[in-house]
């Protein structure tokens, strides 16, 4: 069996932390329940060079794109994807349903072809669809003045510990060329941005293992990363992998521009571990 025609092993995917860099969780103050991951990292003493006197120096915290893959302390089975991490705040909300079975027929052609079965992933979750008459998009949440866990999520995340870092050092003003960002992104203002329809927020009801980000002029600048296969040589595993660098490396958005065979299959691969 060819190598690009197998499932991805558990071992085949990097875990390791950031050098001098530790995973930290800030909570919610509005939605309690909700953790938001940044790096924080442990800087080295400063040493005067004339004196050699060592003066210490606080970590600093940054924007963390690589998801649970650099927290020791998280257990991940690429079998059976991420933590849902948005699953319940979903339900919660009361306007999805389930759907009894997949309504794509070319899903469904390739859910029925027992050739696949050793290489697809273990989806034990339906998909989900907005019930009648209702709307499950951010932007609809945030017409009606509701601020969801994904927009205080959001806030947070934009901050990086933004209370910590004002009391180090102050920033020049320099020239905001128009944009209107204020001096702490708050979960209200992240809402007022997604309402004007001047951000997006991407959170698809059927991807909740991907953590919330936001896209926007008055937020900080994201990162697109291209990833694709070799034709010859390209296993499932190895995509799965280069998803996990890109988003190591700081990517906020994955395209997957893969061609050929078993593509569905690699792709769910893909979007369950990221």
């Amino acid at each position: 069996m060819k190598k690009k025609d197998t499932a991805p092993k558990q071992d085949g995917v990097t875990r390791n932390p950031f050098p001098n860099s530790k995973k930290i969780y800030v909570p919610g103050e509005i939605h309690p329940h909700i953790n938001v991951a940044m790096r924080e990292i442990e800087l080295h003493d400063t040493v005067d060079s004339m004196t050699k006197k060592r003066t210490p120096n606080e970590s600093v915290t940054v924007y963390d794109t690589s998801g649970p893959y650099t927290d020791p302390n998280k257990e991940i089975n690429i079998h059976n994807g991420l933590e849902r991490i948005r699953e319940q705040w979903i339900l919660d909300r009361g306007d999805v349903e389930e759907l009894d079975e997949f309504t794509s027929q070319y899903c469904n052609e390739r859910l029925n072809d027992e050739k696949l079965d050793h290489l697809r992933f273990n989806l034990k979750h339906k998909a989900k669809r907005a019930k009648k008459g209702k709307n499950v998009t951010q932007l609809h949440y945030a017409k009606q003045g509701i601020i969801t866990p994904e927009m205080e999520y959001v806030a947070i995340r934009e901050n990086q510990k933004i209370d910590e870092m004002t009391r180090l050092s102050k920033q020049h003003p320099g020239q905001d060329f128009g944009a209107s960002i204020p001096e702490k992104i708050t979960p209200e203002f992240v809402r007022e941005e997604v309402a004007r329809g001047r951000a997006v927020i991407p959170s698809n009801i059927n991807h909740p293992e991907a953590e919330p980000m936001i896209l926007g002029r008055n937020f900080l600048v994201k990162i697109n990363a291209n990833i694709g296969n070799s034709a010859t040589t390209s296993s499932i595993e190895e995509e799965v992998e280069k998803a996990v660098w890109a988003c190591r490396w700081g990517a906020d958005n994955i395209m997957d521009l893969s061609t050929g065979k078993n593509i569905h299959e690699t792709r769910e691969w893909i979007v369950r571990n990221s």
